[in-house]
This record gives C-alpha cells, sequence and structure tokens, in this order.
C-alpha cells in the first residue's frame, strides 16, 4: 500500500513538473526576420518591453535586410494560446522610439482587452494583426510593407503579442515582445514621419483584424502543434457557431 502511494505521489510531482513550465512559459517565437535574441524552444526571453531582452537571452547578431517599401513576410510561431492579436512596429535610430504598449482594460481577469488602431501610423505598421480565440493550426505569416521613406543600417522591428484571458506577467504585464535587427535600403530619408500606411500595407496577411479585442474566458494555457502553415483567424468561426447553436437549442422551450 505505501509502496502503491509512494508511486502515485512520484507521478502526480513528474505531471505537475511538466504542467507547471507549461503555464508559465513563453508563449511565441519569431521565426521570420530572424530575432535579434536567442529564443528558446517556447520563445523565452520575451516578456521584459521592449525586446524581452531579460537574462537568458544572448544577441543573435543577425540583421535581415530589405528595400523601402517592400512588403516583407513576419513569421511568428505561438507555442501556448491565449486569445489575442498582435502588433507590429519598427524604430529606425533607437529602441526607445518604439511606440508604448496600448492600456488594458480588465475583465474576468487582469488581461480583458486592448484598444486596436484600425489605421495605424508610424512607427506602427499594423495592428489588430492574427486576432483569434481559438489556437492556431501552425505558424502564422503577416505580410507588413516597410516605409518607402526610410533607409537604415540597423532598424528595430517588433512584434508585439497581446493576450486577453490572462493574469498579469512580471514583467510584460499582458504583452509579450520580440524584436529583429533589419537594415532598410533605398529609402529617400533616415528615419522621420511616415505617412499612415493603406489599409493593404498595413494589415495585408493571414488572420488580420481590427477593433478592440474582445475579452474571451474559453482560454487557458495549451500548447499549439507546430506546423509550418499559414492560417486564418476565421478556422476558429465555425466552434464558436456550434457551440451557440448547441446553446440557443438548450435554451428553447421544448
Amino acid at each position: 500500500m505505501q509502496r502503491s502511494m509512494s508511486r502515485g505521489l512520484v507521478g502526480m510531482v513528474l505531471l505537475s513538473g511538466l504542467l507547471v513550465p507549461s503555464l508559465a512559459a513563453a508563449h511565441f517565437t519569431l521565426v521570420t526576420p530572424e530575432a535579434s535574441r536567442s529564443q528558446d524552444a517556447l520563445g523565452s526571453p520575451q516578456k521584459l518591453a521592449p525586446c524581452g531582452d531579460e537574462s537568458g537571452g544572448t544577441d543573435t547578431g543577425k540583421v535581415t535586410t530589405y528595400k523601402a517599401g517592400d512588403t516583407i513576410d513576419v513569421v511568428i510561431d505561438e507555442k501556448i494560446y491565449h486569445p489575442g492579436h498582435y502588433r507590429i512596429a519598427l524604430s529606425v535610430n533607437d529602441r526607445s522610439e518604439l511606440p508604448p504598449e496600448p492600456p488594458v482594460t480588465a475583465a474576468s481577469t487582469a488581461c480583458g482587452s486592448a484598444p486596436i488602431d484600425p489605421n495605424p501610423v508610424f512607427p506602427v505598421l499594423a495592428d489588430g494583426v492574427l486576432v483569434h480565440t481559438a489556437p492556431f493550426s501552425g505558424r502564422q505569416t503577416v505580410k507588413v510593407k516597410l516605409p518607402t521613406n526610410v533607409s537604415c543600417t540597423r532598424c528595430t522591428l517588433q512584434v508585439l503579442e497581446f493576450m486577453s484571458n490572462h493574469g498579469l506577467n512580471n514583467p510584460g504585464g499582458c504583452y509579450y515582445h520580440h524584436c529583429a535587427d533589419i537594415a532598410i535600403q533605398g529609402g529617400t530619408s533616415d528615419g522621420g514621419p511616415t505617412p499612415p500606411p493603406s489599409a493593404a500595407d498595413a494589415g495585408a496577411g493571414s488572420g488580420t483584424d481590427a477593433g478592440v479585442a474582445a475579452e474571451d474566458t474559453s482560454g487557458g494555457c495549451a500548447v499549439s502543434t507546430p506546423n509550418a502553415t499559414t492560417t486564418s483567424v476565421a478556422a476558429g468561426l465555425p466552434t464558436l457557431l456550434v457551440i451557440l447553436a448547441a446553446f440557443v437549442r438548450r435554451r428553447r422551450p421544448g
């Protein structure tokens, strides 16, 4: 009996050791362009603004070169699901130019909703992309147009993730962060204001959306399957419709 209880306790300890890191671990990796800091399998480090440069990461030294006005692929791999969305911004001279994280309105959790700018202006290149209320089936690609009037040898491209239905991280709050160092060639100036991008430029790509992200209470930490596919946010809608239809049928009198 004692031996069986001991084995049971050992099993519980091992199981908790598997579960706890998943609940507390990092949430997404920046695949393309290559991140400026090293990332582990789950994307850590990424809590500390503006680029997740907390202890454990090292400088990759990688600078990806593009041309001014290029439409580039930004590829992320969300490792642990929470409902939310992403924002992409660019700093030309210094990372202090990156815009602050949008304010968060609490709901059933501290991370309820965050505003999305449907018409972002520089330094924000795209906002409200990859809005989702269900896990992705694999890597996600967002197409973003670089400014035509910016040139630099080492700009910083920031990818910011907002997570709803989530407790506050320390640091990071409701956000995770990754950055990539990029060079932009052929621009007409070194920095300066950029005209607002069109909707096609700012949000082109898989699963883009705008507006205010609604608080979702169906979440919870769950590891998604890392497949090299591009998925639309609409993939989660059939499941939501089925749940809604079932609820209506249950409410309808006999």
